[in-house]
């Protein structure tokens, strides 16, 4: 970044935490902020590719995605810089209009925590190639070398060495996802799990998505808003605190952990739908909602 200036996308907690590193930490000038409430997307006809662009493409957070790529020029003058962390292996990325694309192994897959993946294209290469910025890197973080690209960090070398048994984990997962049909297949699954969980929704007074529009909604991390007017009339914090009722009576009964909503988003649940959880799971998980919410409902009750 710095190159030119940058377009940020912003709609849940992730998207904001790289506004901070571009607004406050790299303190680029020339930035734009694009934002929308959790639930929505920002205007995507405003964005300006002349401009970098730097967006999440599905919101981890706040359960809401892109709903393609169509909205990303090929003649774009900047580069697109894609968070993906949540949605490679589970949805269909635009790998032609991505410049940039990181995602983690710990989601999709469910390989070991703090490992990352990052792809460049062609024309990332040349910017790091053309551009120096005027900042410094630390040397974990330098991707060139007199000038080029370190081509050998995308071939295997290492700085500080990983696990190489973390390393043998992803591997096996990624094997596993070729051998049931690779993306398709993964996509297939994650669809089937929300799936159950619209199904649910459409027949539960009490919940309803938190992401406003059906073509925006997560196949991965389906984040729910409690609509129950008990719930609503209640303050900000006793909502959350509601919400994480819920999630600890899943929790005790070993039946689902850590559902509750994320701490920076509205009060509610999010469930992973991921390719890795089995849909008779994610079916066995919906009766277990409706208990919880009596639960809390009967303690709300006996509280009044």
């Amino acid at each position: 970044l710095g190159a030119r200036g940058v377009d940020m996308l912003a709609w849940e907690s992730f998207g904001e935490g790289w506004v901070t590193d571009v607004v406050k930490q790299l303190k680029l000038k020339d930035a734009r902020i694009l934002k929308a409430p959790y639930g929505e997307l920002p205007d995507l006809a405003d964005v300006n590719f002349d401009n970098d662009v730097v967006f999440t493409w599905n919101g981890t957070t706040s359960g809401v995605r892109v709903p393609n790529g169509e909205w990303i020029p090929d003649d774009r003058q900047g580069l697109t810089i894609c968070d993906a962390t949540s949605a490679a292996f589970a949805q269909d990325l635009a790998w032609a209009k991505l410049d940039v694309v990181t995602f983690s192994w710990q989601k999709a897959l469910g390989g070991e925590a703090a490992h990352g993946v990052l792809i460049l294209s062609p024309r990332a290469v040349e910017r790091l190639e053309s551009y120096t910025p005027a900042w410094p890197l630390p040397k974990i973080f330098r991707m060139t070398k007199g000038g080029k690209l370190i081509e050998g960090i995308f071939k295997g070398e290492t700085i500080n060495t990983p696990s190489m048994i973390c390393v043998e984990d992803y591997l096996d997962a990624l094997n596993w996802a070729d051998s049931i049909g690779g993306l398709k297949s993964l996509i297939g699954r994650a669809d089937a799990n929300t799936a159950v969980i619209a199904e649910w929704v459409g027949r539960t007074p009490w919940a309803d998505f938190l992401a406003k529009e059906i073509d925006t909604r997560s196949n991965t991390s389906v984040c729910l808003k409690i609509v129950d007017e008990r719930v609503t009339a209640l303050s900000d914090d006793e909502q959350v605190a509601f919400a994480k009722k819920i999630a600890d009576l899943l929790d005790k009964e070993g039946v689902a952990n850590d559902i509750a909503g994320y701490r920076d988003a509205p009060a509610g649940l999010r469930i992973w739908a991921g390719a890795t959880v089995e849909t008779t799971d994610m079916r066995a998980l919906m009766p277990w909602l409706d208990w919880a919410f009596a639960e809390a409902i009967a303690s709300l009750k006996a509280a009044a």
